[in-house]
């Protein structure tokens, strides 16, 4: 972009600073929620409640379902990663 083009879109600097800011946001909330630790924690949290009597087995079997699908999303997503899926 030329620098007329710079100069007219300099009022619409601090939405596209705000769009950049919002996008690092929703990336790093991603990251933390597909998190596999973060993910086998909650699972383990999950047992205890279950052992405690906190929750039934059904609410406990649901919880346990997306936990798990969760799981595999964030397995699957970490594949193709340079990071690879040795966490």
């Amino acid at each position: 972009m030329g620098l007329i083009g710079e100069v007219l879109l300099l009022p619409f600097a601090p939405v596209r600073g705000s769009a950049w800011v919002i996008r690092q946001v929703l990336h790093e909330a991603e990251r933390i929620y597909y998190d596999p630790a973060a993910i086998r924690a909650e699972l383990a949290q999950l047992e205890e409640r279950l052992e405690a009597g906190e929750i039934d087995e059904e609410e406990f079997d649901r919880q346990e379902d997306l936990l798990l699908d969760r799981l595999e999303i964030a397995l699957r997503g970490s594949a193709g990663s340079p990071e690879g899926t040795a966490r």
